[in-house]
């Protein structure tokens, strides 16, 4: 589109097939040719609101960026839309350098390329913020962070290194203690006693698992259905801080030591839908109990509490005016009177 701020996609074909793998936040699309030619790779990063939609070509959304169209009649467009356009799309086929392994695909390197860098100092900070460090937990979010954190129970502002040297810990005794454990065995003390790393996998799986749509807006039901799933990010009675980075976490219990300083925690309230069928409830005033007979009043209509706070403002004016004009009739001594000659006797 005119407005998109990715390259151009130099890639042309009268009939090509897309395929697509991910590897933590990022998807690669290979442009695959039927016939002679190269084929071309394009790697996307989605930010907050990206997404893939097909649609006719002929109606295309707002915020398409980046269009792919089929050969049927009519034709459809598979688009790239990016609201925020805090998404972005690159030539070629490297992931990031920068990125560790998939938190999804790659578990057990993912796992030990972060137990085995402990020592960095993206180590040093809180346990939320180093969930988004791409370098260790490529594929973590943050809603996710909150609701690993939250199913174990972590203050989100304990050390990192803290939290994460505790597992190092547990997987060198269980080494020691059962050297030659199955994959089926392992993977059943993973659902029974999780630990943070393992959640950084599984509650991950459990979105994929859901509905297709389950992010779309525009399918109610789906949106609905993930904010049920959703324990404590945006939650109705979780607290929330931000981080250093300027991200808000949502939590349950005490921050941790490391919280930031100068921030109360905010609690998000719970709504709780009105019964229509139960009665009003009677509010009682100070002044009700003062004078229980002005309860039995009915209510004065808007108009003519307007008047009688008219007639409160004009009272009110008028005591002003009397108490300027009474000091005049008081003697005033003959050197003011002499310094205000001229100006008028008022």
């Amino acid at each position: 589109s005119a407005v998109g701020r990715g390259p151009e996609v130099p890639f042309s074909s009268e009939a090509y097939r897309i395929s697509a793998t991910s590897r933590g936040k990022e998807l690669r699309l290979r442009l695959g040719p039927l016939g002679p030619g190269p084929a071309q790779h394009l790697v996307f990063r989605f930010g907050m609101s990206g997404l893939f939609r097909l649609c006719p070509a002929d109606q295309l959304p707002r915020h398409a960026h980046l269009r792919f169209l089929t050969g049927e009649s009519p034709p459809r467009a598979l688009c790239f839309i990016d609201a925020r356009r805090f998404g972005s799309w690159r030539l070629g086929d490297a992931w990031q350098p920068d990125r560790g392994p998939c938190v999804l695909s790659e578990y057990q390197a993912f796992r030990e390329n972060v137990l085995k860098n402990l020592d960095d100092k993206a180590f040093d900070k809180p346990i939320c913020e180093a969930l988004l460090n791409q370098r260790f937990f490529n594929g973590i979010g943050n809603y996710l962070r909150a609701e690993i954190l939250y199913r174990l129970k972590i203050p989100p502002f304990e050390k990192a290194r803290t939290v994460l040297e505790a597992l190092k810990e547990q997987d060198q005794a269980k080494r020691k203690k059962n050297p030659s454990l199955t994959l089926s065995k392992k993977l059943k003390l993973m659902r029974e006693n999780p630990d943070l790393l393992e959640l950084c996998h599984t509650v991950p799986m459990e979105v994929i698992a859901g509905d297709k749509k389950l992010f779309d807006p525009e399918h109610s039901d789906n949106y609905a259905a993930f904010k049920s799933w959703l324990q404590c990010y945006l939650v109705p009675g979780m607290s929330s801080l931000r981080d250093r980075s300027g991200r808000t976490i949502w939590f349950q219990g005490e921050p941790g030591p490391m919280a930031p300083k100068g921030q109360k925690s905010r609690k998000k309230r719970v709504q709780l839908k009105a019964d229509p069928e139960a009665p009003t409830p009677e509010v009682t005033t100070c002044a009700s109990k003062r004078h229980p007979r002005a309860v039995a009043k009915p209510p004065q209509p808007v108009v003519e509490e307007e008047e009688a706070a008219g007639r409160l403002r004009r009272g009110r004016s008028c005591r002003q005016r009397k108490a300027t004009l009474a000091p005049a009739s008081l003697e005033v001594p003959v050197k003011a009177q002499r310094r205000h000659r001229g100006r008028g006797e008022a």
